[in-house]
C-alpha cells in the first residue's frame, strides 16, 4: 500500500477534508520552524557579536513563535484524531454494506472458484472490520502527521539553509536523501513481515472462534482439551510473527538515527571549521546549525511511525479489496399492499452444478417448475443437491449449467438476501422490473438457521422490525411454536433452546412476511409427529392462498403431503414427479394444481 493511498481517501471521503488541514498544518510547521530558528540566532548573535542588548520585541517574538508551534502540534493532532475517526466509520460501513451486496454466497464462495477461493469466514470479517482497522489509528494519527511533515519542513529547511549557506546546503541536500532511502528498503521488509503477522491473526481469530463455537460439542465428547494444544501453537506462530515485527522496528530507529545524526555531525562539522578560519559569520552558522537537525527529523520520524501502522494498512489493503470486489446489481424495491399478487410459474431447466473435488455434479440436469399455489417438495439422499437448488434459486451459488427463468422466459435476478432469515424485508415488498428482467421476493429458512440474542419475538421480528405483536403470534402459531413464550430470552445462535425449536422460531420467521415464495430447508427435523403435523397444515394453507412453496425434505410425512415432488436422484433428467395433490396432466404442462 502506498504512504497516501487515494483509495482510502475515496472510500472514505470525510477524511479528505482533515488531511487537506493537516497539510496546511505541515506547512505552518515548517514556516514556524524557520521562523524560530531564524530569531533564535538572531538574539544569540546580537548579544556575542553585536554586543548589543537582547530586545524585548526580539523574545516577545520568539516566545510567540513558540507558543504557536506548540498549538499547531496540538490541532494536528485532534484534527488527525478527527480524521482517524471518520475514516475507520466510513470504511467499517462501506464495508459491512459490501458484505452484504455480496451475499452469503461470496463468503463461502462458489463451486467455480475451486479450492483456491479465499475463505471469507465470520471470524476473518470480524477481526478485518474490528481490531484491523482500529489499526489506522496509528496510521492517521501518526504516520500522516508525519509524513506530511516529512515532506513539507525538510523541503522548506533545505532551501532556507540554500539560500543562507549554499555549501551548507549541498551537504544537506546530499545527506538528506539517505534516510528515505535506507527507510523505504526498511518498509518493504516491514510490508512482508506485517502481511506474515497478519496472516498468523487470522488464522488465530480462525481457529478460536470455530473451537469457541463448538466448545459445547467438544465437551460432550472429551476433546476440548485436545484443541487447546491447537491454540498454543497458533498463538505460538503470531508470537513469533510479532516478535519479528519488533524486531525488525527497533533495527531500522537505530539506523535512520544513526545517518541522521551523521549527517547533522556532517553539517556541524564544516560549520565549526569555517567558524574558526573566519569563512562564515555566527548568526548564519547558528541558524544552519538549529534548522538542519529539523530537516532529518522529520524523516526519521516518518520511518518511526511506519511500524506503527503496519497492521492498519495491511487490513485496509485487505478492506480494499472486498469493496473493489464487484456485486450484482440489487433489485429496485417498490412497496405493495399486504397480500402481494401470486409468484407465476418458476422454470428450473437442466440444472447442474458442479463441485470441486467431486466426481459427480449436484444437482445434476434438474428440471422441474415452482407454480404459485403448490406445495412443491425435493426430496433425494444427502449430497444430491438439495440445499445447492435452493441457494441456485436464492442465487447465492451460480449454477454450471442450466438456467432459472419465470413463466416469461426472462433470467431470474436473485433476490436481495437477509442471512438466515427471510429475504423479504417487509412491510411486504414486491420487487419492481430491473432492466426487464423480473425478479422475485421470497422467504427462506436455511438447513441451520441462525438466531441471536434477545427474545423469541426479536428473533423472529429480524426481516420486519415492526411487526405488530398480532402477526408475531399467529407466525408463532402457523410454526407450531407453542412451547416456547415470546418473551424468553433466546442466548447466541439459538442457546437455550432445542433444535426443534430453534428451527420453528426460524419457520416462523420466514412466515412473518407474506412473501409469494417459501422456499424451507428441511422445516420439520427434529419434530415430533403432532408438530410437523401442524407445519404441514400451515405450508398447505398458505400453498392455497396462492404461495409458491417449495420444501427440502425427507420426512415421509412432508413428501407425501406435497403436489409435486422432485427426487434429484430419479434418472433422465430428474423430471418431478406426480404427487398426491397434482393430476399428471397438470405437471406434464407446468401449470399450478
Amino acid at each position: 500500500m502506498r504512504p497516501l493511498d487515494p483509495r482510502l481517501l475515496r472510500h472514505a471521503r470525510g477524511a479528505a477534508v482533515p488531511v487537506g488541514v493537516l497539510g496546511a498544518l505541515g506547512v505552518a510547521t515548517a514556516g514556524l520552524a524557520i521562523a524560530q530558528a531564524w530569531l533564535l540566532a538572531s538574539a544569540i548573535a546580537s548579544v556575542f557579536v553585536d554586543k548589543t542588548t537582547l530586545k524585548v520585541t526580539t523574545l516577545v517574538a520568539l516566545a510567540a513563535v513558540t507558543v504557536i508551534r506548540a498549538a499547531v502540534a496540538w490541532a494536528s493532532h485532534a484534527v488527525a484524531h478527527r480524521a482517524s475517526a471518520t475514516a475507520k466509520t466510513r470504511l467499517r460501513g462501506s464495508l459491512l454494506a459490501h458484505v452484504i451486496a455480496l451475499g452469503p454466497g461470496w463468503r463461502r464462495g462458489s463451486p467455480a472458484e475451486g479450492a483456491g477461493a479465499s475463505s471469507r469466514d465470520s471470524a476473518t470479517l470480524t477481526q478485518l472490520a474490528t481490531t484491523g482497522l482500529d489499526g489506522l489509528d496509528g496510521y492517521f494519527t501518526s504516520y500522516l502527521p508525519a509524513l506530511i511533515l516529512a515532506v513539507a519542513v525538510p523541503l522548506a529547511v533545505a532551501v532556507t539553509i540554500t539560500v543562507a549557506d549554499p555549501l551548507s546546503g549541498v551537504t544537506v541536500l546530499l545527506t538528506l536523501p539517505l534516510v528515505p532511502l535506507f527507510g523505504a528498503l526498511i518498509g518493504m521488509a516491514t510490508s512482508r513481515h506485517a502481511q506474515e503477522r497478519w496472516r498468523a491473526l487470522a488464522t488465530l481469530a480462525h481457529h478460536f472462534h470455530d473451537v469457541v463455537s463448538g466448545l459445547p460439542t467438544l465437551r460432550v465428547y472429551g476433546r476440548a482439551g485436545a484443541q487447546r494444544t491447537q491454540i498454543e501453537r497458533v498463538t505460538r506462530e503470531y508470537r513469533r510473527a510479532t516478535m519479528a515485527t519488533l524486531r525488525l522496528a527497533f533495527l531500522s530507529s537505530f539506523a535512520l538515527e544513526l545517518i541522521a545524526t551523521m549527517s547533522v555531525a556532517l553539517v556541524a562539522t564544516e560549520i565549526g571549521l569555517r567558524l574558526a578560519y573566519g569563512h562564515l559569520d555566527l548568526r548564519t552558522g547558528l541558524l544552519v546549525l538549529i534548522l538542519a537537525p529539523e530537516a532529518y527529523l522529520p524523516l526519521r520520524n516518518l520511518g518511526t511511525q511506519f511500524h506503527a501502522t503496519a497492521d492498519g494498512l495491511t487490513a485496509a489493503e485487505e478492506v480494499f479489496k472486498i469493496l473493489e470486489t464487484p456485486a450484482a446489481p440489487a433489485a429496485r424495491a417498490t412497496r405493495t399492499p399486504r397480500h402481494p399478487a401470486r409468484t407465476g410459474v418458476i422454470h428450473v431447466d437442466n440444472l447442474t452444478v458442479r463441485h470441486e473435488g467431486r466426481a459427480e455434479s449436484a444437482p445434476n440436469g434438474a428440471t422441474f417448475s415452482i407454480a404459485g399455489g403448490r406445495l412443491t417438495v425435493v426430496t433425494g439422499p444427502s449430497g444430491c443437491g438439495k440445499s445447492t437448488l435452493i441457494s441456485c434459486l436464492l442465487g447465492l451459488i451460480q449454477p454450471t449449467a442450466g438456467a432459472i427463468s419465470q413463466a416469461a422466459g426472462s433470467p431470474l435476478v436473485p433476490p436481495p438476501i437477509i442471512p438466515n432469515g427471510p429475504v423479504v424485508s417487509p412491510p411486504p415488498i414486491r420487487f419492481a422490473l430491473t432492466a426487464g428482467r423480473p425478479t422475485l421476493a421470497a422467504a427462506w429458512l436455511p438447513q441451520d438457521p441462525v438466531l441471536f440474542t434477545g427474545t423469541v419475538a426479536a428473533n423472529i421480528r429480524l426481516g420486519w422490525p415492526d411487526a405488530p405483536d398480532g402477526a408475531v403470534a399467529a407466525a408463532a402459531r402457523d410454526a407450531a411454536l407453542d412451547d416456547v413464550p415470546l418473551d424468553a430470552i433466546v442466548g447466541e445462535r439459538g442457546a437455550g433452546l432445542s433444535s426443534g425449536q430453534r428451527r420453528r422460531v426460524a419457520l416462523a420467521r420466514a412466515l412473518l412476511p407474506a412473501a409469494p415464495l417459501l422456499l424451507l430447508d428441511e422445516p420439520t427435523a427434529g419434530l415430533d409427529t403432532a408438530r410437523e403435523a401442524a407445519v404441514i397444515r400451515t405450508l398447505q394453507s398458505r400453498a392455497a392462498e396462492g404461495t409458491a412453496v417449495l420444501v427440502v425434505s425427507h420426512r415421509p410425512a412432508v413428501i407425501a403431503a406435497g403436489a409435486e415432488v422432485v427426487d434429484l436422484t430419479t434418472p433422465a433428467g430428474q423430471d418431478a414427479l406426480a404427487g398426491p395433490g397434482l393430476p399428471a396432466a397438470a405437471m406434464a404442462t407446468g401449470a399450478p394444481a
